[in-house]
């Protein structure tokens, strides 16, 4: 069943911020939230956790209207909001039993999601000692600490380095593995690409895409070229190309046909250039999000 979101609409002053936004989660997973600054999905996270009344429409979980009192859900604000002065453990074992858990149970939780995120050793420290990503990490351990069925992850990677990264990445695996249900917001897309198997992209409280995204990349087709040379490549690409990313040692074109990709490579044939990619392939979530969004 899990949960279902259908033409709903939220107005401020007059001004709709969400305009009929509808998708679905059946089945446990990774779903993408997705579209640029003021598009409506803070809005639309605050309606499903029932921080915000919607104006219209109707949000359920396991066929019941959404109320706190019938969803298990953990949230992962993008803002920080724990406590800079108080010591790592005590402010999670009050989250902890303000989820209804035991002080045992809380304990136990406490101490395997600080393993497992490596900050066990600051448990007796205010947070306001810890690193920004480590306090990131307590702001997960919050979100999660009670097992929730629904999880929302608002920019979970918001200030990480590529360890902690790492680390996080390996907890939203843990938790696929045991069957919750996710939605991640996010302007990462390759970490988008990497977890989500559906998406919604909005634009001014509108829907602009939605659908698996595995579909969707292939609706475009194979549309870009891949070259990685240390070799100059500049020589051959076509005047009239539209070039998607250009790097120190890659292009990635947009080509019109594959006959302009065999051309391409004829010439670096008979130039004599050492290729180490020659790739066609669809274009990337962060190329649609960008060509849909940035229309």
């Amino acid at each position: 069943m899990g949960l279902k979101v259908e033409n709903v609409h939220k107005s401020y002053s007059g001004k709709k911020v969400v305009d009929g936004i509808s998708f679905e989660l059946d089945k446990p997973g990774v779903f993408g939230l997705l579209g640029s600054n003021g598009a409506g999905k803070t809005t639309t996270i605050r309606m499903i956790l029932g921080i915000l009344n919607k104006d219209s429409g109707i949000i359920t979980w396991n066929g019941k209207e959404v109320k706190r009192e019938n969803v298990n859900f953990g949230y992962l604000p993008e803002e920080r909001g724990i406590y800079p002065k108080t010591k790592l453990f005590d402010q999670l074992m009050y989250f902890a039993t303000l989820k209804g858990m035991k002080q045992d149970e809380a304990k136990n939780a406490i101490e395997y999601w600080c393993k497992k995120l490596e900050i066990y050793d600051y448990m007796d420290k205010p947070a306001e000692q810890l690193s920004k990503g480590n306090q990131q990490k307590v702001q997960l351990i919050i979100s999660i600490i009670h097992n929730p069925e629904l999880l929302i992850l608002d920019e979970p990677f918001s200030g990480l380095d590529p360890v902690n990264t790492q680390i996080i990445k390996g907890v939203i695996e843990e938790l696929i593995e045991k069957g919750t249900y996710i939605i991640l917001s996010s302007h990462q897309m390759a970490v988008v690409e990497e977890y989500c198997r559906d998406i919604v992209i909005l634009k001014k409280g509108k829907t602009i895409v939605k659908g698996n995204l595995s579909e969707i990349k292939k609706s475009y087709g194979k549309s870009n070229l891949l070259l990685e040379s240390y070799d100059d490549l500049s020589s051959i690409i076509p005047d009239d190309a539209e070039i998607i990313e250009k790097k120190v040692n890659s292009y990635e074109i947009k080509i019109k046909s594959e006959e302009m990709a065999q051309d391409i490579l004829k010439q670096i044939v008979e130039k004599g250039i050492k290729l180490d990619k020659f790739e066609i392939k669809e274009p990337s979530l962060h190329q649609i999000f960008i060509d849909k969004v940035g229309e």
